[in-house]
């Protein structure tokens, strides 16, 4: 009686769809996604703000250039 087999979260989520409807599922599905999108955008704007300068750029390769670096290298 201590886990739920599958057929339990089965029947869970039947109850849980004829609740709520697929719709109101959905948009609240968007709604977190934006949410949890919003917070990305502020952490990294944060970083931005906290340091004065822009986090390194990457490129199609996933290289990581530190632009910064180079300008000052070939100053």
């Amino acid at each position: 009686m201590g886990s739920f087999s599958i057929w339990h979260w089965l029947i869970v989520l039947v109850i849980v769809l004829l609740v709520f409807g697929t719709k109101k599922l959905r948009n609240i599905g968007e709604d977190l996604g934006g949410a949890v999108k919003g917070f990305k955008d502020g952490m990294k704007e944060g970083s931005e703000k906290k340091d004065g300068t822009t986090p390194p750029q990457q490129v199609a390769d996933k290289t990581v250039i530190d632009v910064e670096a180079k300008e000052k290298n070939h100053s």
